[in-house]
């Protein structure tokens, strides 16, 4: 009867030794950490409020203000991601302002130099032009901006709109094809008149024909 009471009690023993351990290993599933896939689908810096200035052969040439900053340098290509909108001054070398841009998105692939803005996309050169479009790439390492989506533009003596649009870093020479637009006169520019001598010589003309 004692070496039966005996065994129980070993089996008690094995037995709340093996509920702790799968009560250990539970706690060990529960403390662990969420499986976070691949690095390389994560930020390597998040920045929040950013205003930097940026140079360019050690000159500064631009200013760059955003909300979120993200780095992804363990993606192919690398790139840094402005998700909730960017605004960019250029500056000319005496680092006063030739224009600026600002749109809803942005992504930065800069082992290419290119920049790629998306939604509502406004820039202003130093003519006092406005630009509106969806979609806009600026090449740095050309020094030049273009787009094959809609663009509309907004001058002061001008309005135009078209696709293939592609102009200077300073938006201040550009060509955009399919376009259409108006072009005011000048208020001061003189109301045409007829010229009576040559209303007469062309009707002289054509009655001589007729005859």
């Amino acid at each position: 009867m004692c070496r039966i009471t005996h065994i129980s009690s070993i089996a008690a023993v094995i037995m709340a030794a093996a509920m702790l351990s799968l009560q250990s290993c539970e706690d060990s599933k529960k403390n662990a950490g969420l499986d976070i896939g691949e690095r390389d689908s994560l930020p390597t810096l998040k920045t929040l409020g950013v205003s930097t200035l940026i140079s360019d052969s050690g000159i500064i040439r631009y200013k760059m203000i955003a909300e979120e900053w993200f780095i992804y340098d363990k993606r192919v290509p690398q790139y840094w991601s402005f998700e909730k909108g960017l605004f960019i001054e250029t500056f000319d070398r005496s680092f006063q302002v030739e224009a600026f841009i600002s749109c809803d998105t942005a992504y930065h692939f800069y082992s290419k130099g290119l920049w790629e803005l998306h939604g509502r996309v406004l820039a202003k050169n130093i003519k006092n032009e406005t630009f509106k479009t969806s979609l806009l790439y600026w090449d740095t390492h050309a020094h030049r901006l273009y787009s094959p989506a809609y663009m509309e533009i907004d001058g002061e003596t001008q309005k135009l709109s078209g696709y293939d649009f592609s102009s200077n870093e300073q938006m201040t020479d550009y060509i955009i094809h399919s376009s259409k637009g108006q072009f005011p006169l000048e208020d001061n520019n003189p109301i045409p008149q007829p010229d009576p001598v040559l209303m007469a010589e062309q009707d002289s003309t054509t009655k001589n024909v007729r005859d």
